[in-house]
């Protein structure tokens, strides 16, 4: 499958006509059955290690421009629903591009099951295949890194490869691209649904306790319903909104979200912002892409990773509290450690690889993880980061207010 320039043979098993492709730009054209929407689209393969949350991976707008390669052989066992979608946007604009699985789709067994998840993503625009060797394909991922490719579907078996392989070689990837831009809400928006409860569903916040302004780089709901579960009501405002729009809405405290693309083009616009923002003394908090605009507005610089972090089975140390939590991680950029300035510490450290998953800034009520504490692959983890940021709203509306002199 790895050989330059060659067209990968089907498995053993495999006797039907190939009906997907999958075209890396090195040429290596790999068969399978195609599944969901037809048609093809470029992306940047990476893998994802979870064993569950399929739909709320195919629906995380951190991995827009993104084919994600499913380790676990078996997806779609508990079909589909409207309850478990993570993106905002509309569905064209956010989650992965294309999706690949070792076995045939799954036929649903589960009592929240609304629809099979073939269905699911053919209505959803989601280009994906089966039936290829997703083990051998991990493998080259590793060795090579993200691998940029076309994914295309086709029920007839009829496809122009040489086309497929031009647009493989020439589509330019995800470094240096603003993609939060693609996915950013367009216009603001106040949220208070609160945490799904078994049997009842989510809940709504009734008296808010704080205000909290969320910029959206790509946020998923999870995260606003643990903040609003907390006493925040949330306006989430677009990637672009101004500090002083921000601060005219006088907000308790600030969260900047997660999202996809590379964040050296997204802080541009952003790094200014935020800049401005924490001059205002208010608690910031931030995740992911936040958390790499966080740095870099704080003098720190962000690095494209080999293969990037994408699964639910992470350990990350806490410095603060010396215990290692189990997270979901999704990113295929990371922030250098060795550029943190002074004032600024790590926090966080993947056990994996080292390589930086938190900051704070000394003396100052603002800090960011890496890692997603709101998909709560450890159980609950990673839920007092959570905690952490209200409390430091609390303390900070706490405190007596001084007069001008």
């Amino acid at each position: 499958m790895a050989m330059t320039g060659t067209t990968a043979s089907t498995q053993p098993w495999q006797t039907k006509k190939p009906t997907a492709l999958l075209v890396l730009a090195d040429g290596t054209v790999i068969e399978g059955t195609g599944v969901g929407a037809t048609g093809h689209v470029a992306g940047e393969v990476c893998f994802n290690t979870a064993l569950t949350g399929y739909q709320e991976i195919l629906t995380d707008p951190s991995y827009v421009s993104q084919i994600v390669t499913f380790t676990f052989p078996h997806i779609g066992n508990s079909g589909t629903n409207e309850e478990d979608i993570e993106g905002l946007a509309p569905a064209a604009k956010h989650g992965p591009v294309g999706a690949i699985f070792k076995a045939e789709i799954t036929s649903p067994s589960n009592y929240r099951n609304s629809e099979g998840l073939d269905t699911w993503l053919r209505r959803r625009g989601v280009i994906a295949m089966c039936g290829l060797d997703t083990r051998a394909l991990t493998a080259l991922i590793r060795e090579q890194g993200a691998l940029n490719a076309v994914i295309a579907h086709n029920p007839d078996g009829i496809f122009d490869i040489e086309a497929l392989k031009k647009e493989a070689r020439e589509w330019s990837g995800v470094v240096g691209r603003d993609l939060a831009d693609v996915v950013t809400s367009g216009q603001s928006s106040t949220w208070t649904e609160t945490p799904w409860v078994w049997d009842e569903g989510y809940g709504e916040l009734d008296t808010p306790a704080m205000h909290v302004v969320a910029i959206d780089y790509g946020v998923k709901r999870n995260i606003l319903r643990l903040l609003s579960g907390l006493g925040a009501k949330i306006t989430v405002v677009p990637a672009k909104t101004s500090a002083e729009e921000i601060l005219a809405m006088n907000p308790d405290g600030i969260f900047l979200s997660n999202g996809p693309g590379d964040p050296a083009a997204t802080g541009e616009y952003a790094v200014p912002i935020v800049q401005q923002l924490l001059k205002s003394e208010l608690p910031i908090f931030g995740i992911c892409l936040g958390h790499q605009i966080l740095a870099l507005a704080l003098g720190a610089k962000t690095e494209k990773m080999h293969q990037g972090h994408h699964g639910a089975n992470h350990p990350v140390k806490d410095h603060t509290t010396g215990k290692v939590e189990i997270v979901s991680m999704n990113h295929g950029f990371a922030v250098d450690s060795k550029s943190l300035p002074d004032g600024v510490v790590e926090t966080h450290i993947s056990l994996f690889d080292n390589s930086n998953c938190g900051i704070a800034l000394t003396g100052k009520p603002v800090f960011s993880v890496q890692h997603h504490p709101e998909a709560s692959p450890g159980s609950q983890d990673s839920h007092y980061l959570f905690q952490r940021f209200v409390d430091m709203i609390h303390e900070r509306k706490s405190e007596p207010v001084v007069a001008d002199r």
